[in-house]
């Protein structure tokens, strides 16, 4: 027995040496491809010497004497800190994860494939002036420089990642940075997914009633409109929104592109110079999407957010000038029926007669399984999307398919010229020249010179015909012409201001245009109360500051539960105390005590905005589960439809009765009835001490790594988990998904926080949400998640002594030995 006990104890300690030395080993080949910030390279690729030194951030500053030289920098930093993200950017738009996921992604591949994004890119890279070529290839040769670098030197395979997903790295080209802004610009529009959803919704609700859920602005025509029914009779209805995962480009309703932007002319400014803030939105990530960089272009030094992958600072300044981005909101898709024809699958009815499609068939690659084989259509409108995507199946009778007009489906994109240009650009002026070819995404760009602000409209808008049957806002029968776009409408009609009489532009995505069909642009647009709090704000000084500006991007207070709380608790604050042996109402009169003292602000430590929060959703469930059934859990319902409902807007307030009982339930019992299901969820998770709930942690922020994210054992190391403040409709925003397992967690927020001072532009501030590398390992993989979630920033200098103060290293690239 001994001499038995004494074996295994050596074998356990031999399979415990073994598991040390694999883990040492995982250890030390992971972090061979941590980046030295501190060396010299000679590369073929560069002009002249470039040097790269980092503050103590590691932000990269990147000093050339020639352009092709700055962007080949950005190209190496990118590819230095961010490889492995570039990387999934890239195979998203060809349509290849599942070479390295399987099946798993095979929802996401058919999709790209079908919308051939990277073969357009190609073309459009192709396309481009010869100054934007250059830079595209500069960028290139940069970025597959760092390739040879890991090569040669045996660096990790250039990121840990690619230990467990053998991704074989092709050369960086144009296409593939251009492939990823049209990548950016389908993650920036959920145009699609609306109008299948309101399709669907109007096969089941009344027009009025549908207003409520999907309002209609700027003009309420929908009673013009034809039903859905009519158009298209025999569309099954039961609308579902299919989502293959975190890597999934086409965004769920509500998790498309928002932000804020506002900027104050020196008349509004304490220190008599403009000022500008801008915060973009975007799901959370770990590394986050945006990477702080500073470029030396010949015409002059720029500074701010890039995105890996693409060469340009989309958010920043140069000396001169100072821009921000918020999602237009755009309608730039729209979704067409196309009738098949009954003797022949192969052709489409159009208003000439029947076509055919225009077919080719691909093979997709499929990790651990036979390469999976596609025929791709492609229509008069453009290409049929997959029927599990965009809602399509609900609102597609049998016998039909659904195609797809979009902007972004166009070889013919000058989106990257422009956001290159844009660079070089030193006033308002020539910054909205450089606008003029931006095709997708539709942004509003809010801009700022030494003496001026001003904000542009960008994008290419679809020319719509007024007497289209379905107005952009439903699928419209692809066989009438009167449904077909004309074209895109002139750039000179996309809105703009400059130095508006009040001094300060302002966007939250809020509507931009009072114009009606078919000048009106879009149908649905960013919450009202977003915009309504940040205008109470910018107006309420006569004089604003760097500091100002910051207080207003860091606001936690949600002007929604200011407005909400006195419609649907006013009938319950003073309905008489509880009896001591109803414990029920006890909690809840405890809640509404607190809730009638709460100032709305979103504070991470209080247990008032979780009790709002957790009522609002359990009393958007309790009035709409009987008329949408399963689809409730489907459907965005924001704010407005409860204070539609509890103002009885259009007689809103039908909602409140349960018509699947013979009772009549108003709209006081609904609210009620809520608080009490949102008081026992809440004592189920966090339990029975209201006092001791906080906000912080339900509403997590969780920056996924993808895919190690989702892989026990690694997502401790690689997740970044913080509770934060904010909300749904606050301008530091903390969007919820509001069903899941998770209904509080705080998913989409702004990876990116600019505030920029022209009366002393090295004042400037800025932050990520994560860090500014991509390797799990490095210090500077979450540096900045903290500041992050505290509203803080960190200065982002052209003064070169600031940089150097705490630098992280010094980057020098030399020219190739002859």
């Amino acid at each position: 027995m001994a001499f038995l006990f004494r074996w295994l104890t050596r074998a356990f300690l031999a399979l415990a040496l073994l598991a040390c030395a694999a883990a040492a080993l995982v250890y030390y080949l992971a972090t061979q491809s941590l980046p030295d910030y501190d060396r010299t390279y000679r590369l073929d690729g560069p002009r002249a010497e470039i040097r790269i030194p980092r503050d103590s951030h590691a932000v990269p500053h990147i000093l050339a004497t020639n352009d092709a030289d700055a962007f080949f920098g950005l190209g190496f930093v990118h590819a230095q800190d961010r490889l492995w993200q570039m990387t999934l950017l890239r195979r998203t738009a060809q349509g290849r994860l599942s070479e390295l996921f399987g099946a798993e992604t095979l929802p996401i591949d058919r999709l790209m494939r079908a919308l051939d994004l990277y073969g357009l890119a190609r073309q459009a890279a192709d396309r481009q002036d010869p100054a934007t070529r250059a830079a595209l290839e500069a960028y290139s040769v940069g970025v597959n420089a760092w390739l040879r670098v890991v090569r040669d030197e045996a660096l990790g395979r250039g990121a840990p990642e690619f230990f467990l997903f053998d991704a074989r790295l092709a050369p960086w080209t144009p296409a593939d940075s251009v492939a990823i802004l049209k990548l950016m610009a389908l993650r920036l529009t959920d145009k699609a997914e609306r109008e299948t959803l309101r399709a669907s919704l109007s096969l089941s609700l009344p027009p009025e009633r549908l207003r409520d859920i999907l309002p209609e602005s700027p003009n309420a025509a929908v009673m013009a409109l034809p039903k859905y029914s009519e158009l298209l009779p025999g569309a099954p209805g039961n609308w579902s929104l299919a989502s293959a995962g975190p890597l999934d480009p086409a965004p769920p309703l509500d998790l498309a592109g928002a932000s804020n932007a506002f900027a104050a002319t020196g008349a509004r400014a304490a220190r008599g110079a403009p000022l500008i803030a801008s915060d973009p939105h975007l799901a959370l990530s770990a590394p986050s999407i945006w990477m702080l960089a500073r470029m030396n272009l010949e015409a002059g030094p720029v500074i701010g957010g890039t995105i890996p992958g693409i060469p340009a600072v989309l958010i920043g300044r140069n000396p001169d000038l100072a821009w921000g981005l918020t999602s237009s909101y755009l309608d730039d898709q729209d979704v067409y029926v196309e009738k098949l024809d009954p003797a022949d699958p192969g052709r489409y009815l159009t208003p000439e007669g029947y076509r055919p499609f225009v077919a080719r068939k691909v093979k997709i690659a499929v990790k651990g399984a036979e390469p999976v084989e596609e025929e791709l259509r492609w229509t008069r409108h453009g290409p049929v999307v997959p029927p599990d995507r965009f809602g399509v199946a609900a609102v597609t009778p049998p016998g039909h398919v659904a195609s797809l007009a979009w902007t972004a489906l166009t070889p013919e994109d000058g989106s990257i010229a422009a956001a290159i240009e844009l660079m070089r650009a030193h006033s308002i002026r020539e910054a909205r020249e450089a606008a003029r070819d931006v095709i997708a995404p539709s942004m509003n760009l809010t801009l700022a010179d030494r003496s001026s602000v001003g904000l542009q409209m960008t994008g290419a808008a679809p020319a719509r015909r007024p007497e289209s049957t379905s107005q952009g806002r439903i699928p419209s029968p692809g066989w009438l012409a009167v449904n077909d776009w004309q074209g895109r409408r002139p750039f000179e009609e996309n809105p703009w201001v400059v130095d508006p009489p009040s001094g300060i532009v302002v966007n939250t995505n809020n509507r931009i245009t009072e114009a009606a069909f078919p000048d009106h642009l879009s149908f649905d647009w960013g919450d009202d109360y977003r915009i309504r709090r940040a205008a109470k704000l910018l107006g309420e000084r006569e004089y604003h500051s760097l500091d100002s500006f910051i207080e207003i991007q860091t606001d936690t207070v949600s002007q929604a539960a200011r407005d909400l709380l006195p419609l649907i608790a006013r009938d319950l604050w003073y309905s008489g105390e509880p009896t001591a042996a109803d414990p029920v109402a006890r909690q809840r009169q405890l809640a509404l005590e607190r809730l009638a003292n709460w100032t709305g602000e979103m504070n991470e430590n209080d247990p008032e905005p979780l009790i709002y929060a957790a009522w609002i959703r359990a009393l958007k469930r309790r009035l709409a589960v009987d008329e949408l059934g399963p689809m409730v859990d489907e459907v965005p319902l924001d704010a407005m439809f409860i204070e539609r409902v509890y103002r009885d807007a259009e007689g809103a307030s039908a909602w409140c009765d349960v018509r699947q009982t013979t009772a009549k339930e108003d709209c006081v019992e609904m609210a009620r009835r809520a608080l009490d299901d949102a008081l026992a969820e809440l004592q189920e998770s966090y339990g029975p001490r209201l006092e001791s709930w906080r906000w912080g942690d339900a509403h997590v922020a969780i920056h996924r790594h993808t895919p190690l994210g989702d892989i026990p054992g690694l997502r401790q190391l690689v997740n970044i988990r913080q509770g934060t403040a904010g909300g749904d409709d606050t301008l530091m925003r903390g969007l919820t998904p509001g069903g899941g397992p998770y209904p509080y967690r705080n998913v989409h927020a702004a990876g990116l926080r600019v505030v920029q001072d022209f009366a002393d532009p090295d004042s400037s501030v800025f932050i990520v949400a994560t860090g500014e590398s991509g390797h799990p390992l490095s210090r500077h993989y979450d540096d900045l998640a903290d500041p992050w979630r505290r509203g803080e920033y960190i200065p982002m200098a052209l003064d070169l002594d600031r940089v150097r103060a705490g630098s992280a290293g010094t980057t020098t690239l030399l020219p190739a030995a002859p």
